[in-house]
């Protein structure tokens, strides 16, 4: 399984966000990781129900870079990148990316995406393999 960024134009005014459709037709758990302040920050899970979309960070994108790990709740399928990130079982909002077995946590490979800098991003999660790249603004 791969993420695949898909064209996505609403109609009307676009909202500033960082968005995860999924096209899949099972439930997927989303973590998503950024720079911040503080440091390196991951953070999840949020529940996409299969053909629906959620919105995971609210107003203008701060960091060109954003990380993406995603798990299918049915399947078991993930969406996995090269970027080593912590993740927890539960809920999460993890400072840090090192030692995270020494920490309780986990450590999952997530996909960089180069958002350009754009305000607004929307990521396609996919069963079909996909390369395509772009950005919602």
């Amino acid at each position: 399984m791969l993420a695949t960024l898909a064209p996505f134009l609403a109609a009307g005014e676009a909202r500033a966000e960082f968005r995860v459709c999924n096209g899949t037709q099972n439930l997927v758990g989303v973590a998503i990781g950024y720079r911040a302040k503080e440091g390196w920050i991951s953070e999840g899970w949020w529940q996409v129900p299969a053909t629906t979309c959620a919105t995971l960070i609210e107003g203008e994108l701060q960091s060109r870079y954003y990380y993406l790990y995603a798990e299918d709740a049915a399947r078991g399928g993930r969406w996995t990148g090269n970027v080593n990130m912590c993740v927890a079982e539960n809920e999460f909002k993890i400072v840090g990316v090192q030692d995270c077995f020494a920490r309780g946590f986990q450590r999952m490979g997530f996909k960089e995406y180069d958002t350009g800098r754009q305000g607004s991003w929307m990521v396609q999660l996919s069963d079909t393999p996909g390369t395509e790249e772009s950005q919602n603004r």
